[in-house]
């Protein structure tokens, strides 16, 4: 193990689902990449992987969903974090709602926003999608959040890169 990897392997962010809608296709993913990236005008910041089914609809969407579970939410996660949206539709095995006319909600999440995509970024293999919040709720704001090391069990839907 490098020490770069050492270094990571220490880190334990919280990990979100980032839903996207473009026409009548929507699609989700589980993300591990994601922060706050400005303060003022507020922007938060998801990468999401080239080879994910999600990055493809992102990039036509106007607007994406980004989603926070708690721990006991493994479940979910796993929908999203193991199923490929190529080959199985997540939303026929979730609560869900259309949130204004172009954006998803998943209902079960401890606390969601929508935001407009402000900008991309090609990071390598990710992309990062620059978000404008403009609406949100919560459901949960007691538990604990789903961290990566909650998430370690679940074989991804697609490799990473």
């Amino acid at each position: 193990m490098t020490d770069a990897d050492a270094f990571m392997d220490r880190l334990n962010p919280e990990m979100c689902v980032v839903t996207a809608a473009s026409g009548e296709e929507r699609s989700g993913c589980l993300v591990g990449f994601s922060a706050q990236c400005s303060i003022r005008p507020v922007r938060y910041a998801v990468w999401l992987s080239k080879a994910n089914h999600t990055y493809g609809v992102a990039r036509a969407a106007d607007r994406l969903t980004v989603h926070l579970l708690t721990r006991d939410q493994h479940e979910l996660a796993a929908l999203f974090g193991g199923e490929t949206g190529d080959r199985v539709d997540k939303f026929a095995r979730a609560r869900w709602r259309h949130e204004g006319e172009d954006a998803v909600v998943l209902q079960d999440a401890a606390a969601w926003f929508v935001g407009t995509v402000c900008g991309q970024l090609d990071g390598g293999d990710h992309v990062c999608f620059v978000l404008e919040p403009e609406r949100w709720g919560t459901r949960d704001t007691q538990a604990p959040l789903l961290r990566l090391r909650d998430t370690l069990d679940i074989d991804p839907g697609h490799p990473a890169g």
